[in-house]
C-alpha cells in the first residue's frame, strides 16, 4: 500500500532483457536506506518487488503484464522516474490511499506553463471517467493528485512547483503517458451498486463444493 507521496525522482542504470519481461536496476540514494530483497517499491505508480538490492541501486522483474498495462516499457536507460517505498502503519496519510496496480494509461494532451506552476489536461478513456470527480483524488505515475477540472474524458490537475521538481510530471510533456490509478473507494461503491449476484456467471460446480464445506451439503 502506498500514499502516492514519492519519495525520490531516480534514474533507470540498466534494462535486461528476460525469458518472460525485463529487469531493471535503478539507481537511487534516498529510498534504498531500508530496502530489502522481496519488498514492495512503487515505481511510476506501478508496486514492484526487489528482486536484488546494492549500495546505491536494486533490481525488480517487470512481466508481460505489467509491461502491457503500464509505460513502464517505454522506458529507456537514463530515463527518471517517481519511487515510493510502501507505508509503513504508523506513517501520516499524506496523499490517499494507493494500490499501486495501474489500471490505464492517460496522455497528455496539454502542458500549460503558469509562473512556476502548471495545469497538465490528461486524457483517459472513457470507461474510467465514472471514477473520476472534481476534487477528488487520482495517481499518475504514483503521484497522488487532485483533480481541478473535469471536461468529458479530460481531466485537468493543478501541479504546484515541489510536484515539478520532484516528480517525472515535471520533465514529461505533450503526447507522453502517464501510468493512472483511479481511486480504490469509488472502484468499491461502483463494484456494489452495480453487482447482481443473479446476473454474474456462477460455476455451480465450485458453488457445490463450497456449500459442501461450508454446511456440509451434498
Amino acid at each position: 500500500m502506498f500514499t502516492g507521496i514519492v519519495e525520490e525522482l531516480a534514474q533507470i542504470k540498466s534494462i535486461e532483457p528476460k525469458s518472460k519481461g525485463i529487469r531493471y536496476a535503478i539507481s537511487a540514494e534516498v529510498v534504498v536506506d531500508d530496502l530489502k530483497i522481496g519488498d514492495s517499491i512503487s515505481v511510476n505508480g506501478v508496486c514492484l518487488t526487489i528482486v536484488k538490492r546494492g549500495k546505491d541501486s536494486f533490481c525488480m522483474d517487470l512481466v508481460e503484464e505489467t509491461l502491457n498495462k503500464s509505460n513502464l516499457g517505454e522506458l529507456k536507460v537514463g530515463d527518471s522516474v517517481n519511487l515510493e517505498r510502501a507505508m509503513k502503519v504508523s506513517d501520516r496519510l499524506g496523499g490517499h490511499i494507493v494500490q499501486g496496480h495501474v489500471e490505464t494509461l492517460g496522455v497528455i494532451l496539454e502542458k500549460q506553463m503558469q509562473d512556476e506552476e502548471a495545469i497538465l489536461s490528461v486524457g483517459l478513456d472513457p470507461e474510467w471517467m465514472r471514477f473520476c470527480i472534481p476534487k477528488g483524488s487520482i495517481t499518475l505515475d504514483g503521484v497522488s493528485l487532485t483533480i481541478a477540472r473535469i471536461n468529458g474524458n479530460i481531466i485537468e490537475i493543478a501541479l504546484i512547483p515541489h510536484t515539478l521538481e520532484n516528480t517525472t510530471l515535471g520533465i514529461k510533456g505533450k503526447s507522453e503517458t502517464l501510468n493512472i490509478e483511479t481511486d480504490i473507494i469509488g472502484k468499491y461503491i461502483d463494484r456494489l451498486l452495480s453487482f447482481d449476484a443473479e446476473e454474474e456467471i456462477i460455476d455451480t460446480n465450485i458453488l457445490k463444493a463450497i456449500r459442501n464445506i461450508q454446511y456440509g451439503e451434498s
